[in-house]
């Protein structure tokens, strides 16, 4: 039986022609750099390209649009969705490491937090805002007293899942009337995507997104992190949503730049 695919010469089934080529490569006892390099130079031998689908533009919200998200979430008067939501848009961490951070990565001092083992299993530092750095101590304080290990815990004890940051975002998305999905890479995007339009160039973000290439890192390897604090430490202050501490749920809105 053989296997087609459209004009051209019969093709043996896939599964049956790994079988064949296992039997010339068993005894070598390959391991997957090596498969990887062996068929990286077959397809050279072969002339065959590699298709790559085009990558498309993240959406990017609005400063409007993000003003009208914090301002629902100000409104549910909700302070642990207030500090986790800020935490997301002032670092652009991915969800995946928010939810394990633990109190012990958050440097108040230096007003940095660590991402152990983020994407790729590499540790980094992330920056936040001078401002924000008393709202996150008496979060930690209350953490504590708490007895938690993590920064976000569930009333369960639990640190907050995957699933669970995404249903918060959602809902305060829904309540500001925003039909556009709104998750961590949309905040992560808007971060990004606003450093850059205050003039902060991609060598000074890059030690802070977790992105690295094999020529970027030949750029970024050379730069100090007090360096690219202080850039994010100038323009910070800008942020659609202010880091400003406020003691009380008043009725005005201290967290949003006029």
């Amino acid at each position: 039986m053989t296997a087609t695919a459209g004009p051209g010469p019969a093709r043996t089934p896939a599964r049956r022609k790994a079988r064949q080529l296992a039997k010339y490569l068993r005894a070598e006892r390959p391991d997957y750099a090596y498969l990887k390099e062996v068929f990286r130079h077959l397809r050279e031998e072969l002339g065959v390209e590699v298709t790559r689908a085009p990558k498309k533009l993240p959406y990017v919200l609005t400063e409007a649009a993000i003003r009208a998200f914090y301002d629902a979430v100000w409104k549910a008067r909700r302070a642990s969705d207030v500090i986790l939501i800020k935490t997301l848009l002032y670092t652009g961490v991915r969800v995946s490491e928010l939810i394990r951070i633990q109190i012990v990565d958050v440097d108040l001092d230096t007003c940095r937090i660590r991402i152990t083992q983020g994407k790729g299993r590499k540790d980094r530092v992330v920056p936040f805002p001078p401002a924000f750095k008393e709202t996150l101590a008496l979060h930690i304080d209350a953490q504590r007293r708490g007895g938690a290990v993590f920064l976000f815990e569930s009333s369960w004890k639990k640190p907050y899942s995957d699933r669970g940051v995404r249903k918060i975002l959602t809902r305060y998305a829904q309540a500001a009337g925003i039909t556009a999905s709104i998750s961590p890479r949309t905040l992560r995007h808007f971060l990004f995507t606003w450093l850059k339009t205050q003039g902060i160039d991609d060598a000074l973000i890059q030690p802070y997104s977790g992105h690295a290439t094999r020529q970027s890192l030949e750029i970024y390897s050379r730069l100090a992190l007090a360096d690219a604090q202080q850039r994010y430490d100038d323009v910070i202050g800008d942020f659609p949503v202010r880091p400003a501490y406020s003691r009380s749920f008043g009725a005005g809105d201290p967290f949003l730049t006029a």
